[in-house]
């Protein structure tokens, strides 16, 4: 005679998982964290149609251009592939210290100091040494650079008590200065009359493309990174100690971590990611250092970040949507007579939506600990 099992068998909905939680409550969590973030581009995705027909154009056929622009061929998939490789790198500086409490959000500092760290030692180099070389050496520069940046925005939160999210942002605009000045006096090139540049960059040393594509290296370079941050973060004992110390950092110091010493060491990473997102941009597509070198992939950075909630792996994929929002700009513009910063608006819309529906995590009665356990009685 068969029976269906007690609430609390094994085998029932309700029943203990081997972290003491039920399996709805288990899977609860999970996914919160996926429902949430799509909730929230759906609802920018609606507020955004509304703009685009106040200004004039079918927020429909608007969508199908952004598609066609981001998605709609192989060109067009290259097109966000390009922009897609920095953004990968820039949402790192934002994603590792937010996992010791941090909102860092000087990734356009970082790229700009990567880059003219990159720059100086590419320029310094020359064909002195063969190129795979030099763009190692570049590499490391704008790594350091970008790194030590950031770097200095945790020091001045961990031993002065400077709020890093205030420090960061005034970060860039220090670096953005420091690039103006250096473009338009030591580094100018006297033979570029168009704007205040450097000089070029040796064709030697440039980051080639992929064979047949116009994709840079810089794009594996950015997965490369990504799976690396992932695997630090999730799968060592420096990333453990890391995210106990965000999860709470009384229980951290009482437990003997060294809170001072993480807090240094995962800025130095983040801002190191997002110097190499500038050494990228120099070596693969500037070919120079001026004021182009603002690109505005630092700021962007942080809304892949916090889309995809921090977690390396996922800045991937938000970083390939976003890519391809960035890429379908021009088209707006053509098409539909919406100004080129459409797509400016349509980011920020996204990070308000995604801002908001971080505070409801645990509040919404699906997801409720108390609800779940009532469906499952």
């Amino acid at each position: 005679m068969s029976s269906s099992p007690l609430p609390n068998s094994p085998g029932s909905p309700g029943s203990p998982t081997p972290s003491g939680l039920s399996r709805a409550e288990a899977w609860r969590a999970p996914l919160e964290s996926v429902l949430l973030p799509i909730g929230a581009l759906l609802t920018a995705l609606f507020i955004f149609g509304i703009f685009c027909a106040i200004a004039g154009a079918n927020p429909f056929a608007v969508y199908a251009s952004i598609y066609k622009a981001a998605f709609g061929g192989w060109s067009a998939w290259q097109n966000t592939l390009i922009r897609a490789a920095p953004l990968m790198l820039t949402a790192l500086c934002t994603a590792l210290p937010a996992r010791l409490g941090l909102v860092i959000i000087g990734n356009e500092g970082a790229l700009v100091m990567g880059g003219l760290g990159a720059m100086l030692v590419g320029l310094g180099l020359g064909t002195t040494l063969p190129p795979f070389a030099v763009q190692l050496a570049m590499g490391a520069a704008g790594m350091a650079a970008g790194g030590l940046w950031i770097m200095l925005a945790g020091a001045l939160r961990h031993y002065r008590g400077v709020n890093e999210t205030i420090s960061s942002l005034l970060l860039n605009y220090i670096a953005i200065a420091f690039l103006n000045h250096l473009v338009e006096g030591p580094l100018r090139d006297s033979s570029f009359i168009t704007k205040p540049s450097s000089a070029e960059l040796n064709p030697a040393n440039w980051l080639g493309t992929i064979p047949g594509t116009r994709i840079h290296f810089g794009l594996f370079y950015g997965l490369v990174v990504c799976v690396i941050a992932y695997i630090l973060i999730q799968r060592t004992t420096f990333g453990f100690a890391a995210r106990t110390t965000g999860g709470n950092i009384r229980a951290a110091k009482l437990a003997g971590l060294p809170v001072g010493k993480l807090t240094l060491a995962v800025c130095f990473l983040g801002g190191s990611a997002a110097g190499l997102a500038g050494m990228v941009e120099i070596a693969a597509v500037q070919k120079r250092i001026n004021e182009s070198l603002v690109s505005n992939y630092g700021y962007a950075g942080i809304l892949v970040a916090f889309v995809s909630r921090h977690n390396p792996l996922a800045t991937v994929l938000v970083a390939i949507l976003l890519g391809g929002i960035l890429a379908s700009g021009g088209i707006l513009q053509r098409s539909h007579n919406l100004p080129d910063a459409t797509v400016l608006v349509f980011q920020g819309i996204v990070f308000l939506c995604v801002l908001y529906s971080d505070s409801l995590y645990g509040k919404l009665p699906w997801f409720r600990a108390d609800a779940v356990s009532k469906a499952t009685l």
